[in-house]
């Protein structure tokens, strides 16, 4: 628990110089972070008595982040791996899964009940939505507002509802599409852009 909170507190900018250490810990982020992992270990201690006892402040804290947060709820069953960084806590809701070291979510986003996993340094813009049996790969970019329907490979761009993978290496492709008089006619698309570093 404790180096998996190193990291994440060391991601959320605990390490700079130029900011004061103590300011991480006064974020409404590091408050989140705090109690996700304190629920974590509480779920996986094996003392019966001192986790039960354990489980009531984890459920209180937890309830205290929801209703005083405008809603963030991270399920204490997901696996976030080190380095898990928020950057608005609002409206923010993960549910149990498996998710990589490195990760970034912003406000206002959905991981499903049934998303398989995630990978590692990926990121997820504001408002974007990850539904359904999905499997996200390493270094995935989510763009906002997105809804992400199946699986997406690593080092991708995604974007739109539903949401596009925009592969590495892409090349124009003609598509039919039809005028304002009904005549049809082929008009350039571009079916991907050039892949991005993403450093989280």
């Amino acid at each position: 628990m404790f180096e998996n909170l190193r990291a994440d507190l060391k991601a959320a900018g605990a390490h700079r110089r130029l900011e004061r250490p103590w300011r991480v810990f006064i974020r409404r982020e590091t408050k989140v972070i705090l109690q996700y992992r304190f629920s974590a270990w509480v779920h996986r201690l094996h003392i019966p008595v001192i986790r039960q006892l354990l489980l009531i402040v984890a459920l209180v804290w937890q309830r205290w982040n929801q209703i005083m947060l405008a809603g963030v709820l991270i399920a204490p069953d997901a696996e976030i791996g080190p380095g898990f960084t928020l950057h608005t806590a609002y409206g923010l809701q993960i549910s149990p899964t498996t998710i990589g070291s490195g990760c970034t979510f912003n406000s206002n986003v959905l991981i499903g009940t049934a998303v398989k996993s995630i990978g590692d340094n990926c990121y997820f813009g504001p408002g974007c939505k990850i539904i359904g049996e999905v499997k996200i790969g390493n270094n995935v970019l989510v763009v906002a507002n997105s809804v992400v329907l199946t699986d997406v490979p690593d080092n991708t761009t995604v974007m739109g509802v539903p949401a596009r993978i925009k592969l590495p290496g892409g090349r124009l492709r003609k598509m039919p599409w039809k005028t304002l008089d009904g005549k049809k006619n082929v008009k350039p698309q571009p079916t991907a852009v050039e892949p991005q570093k993403i450093i989280v």
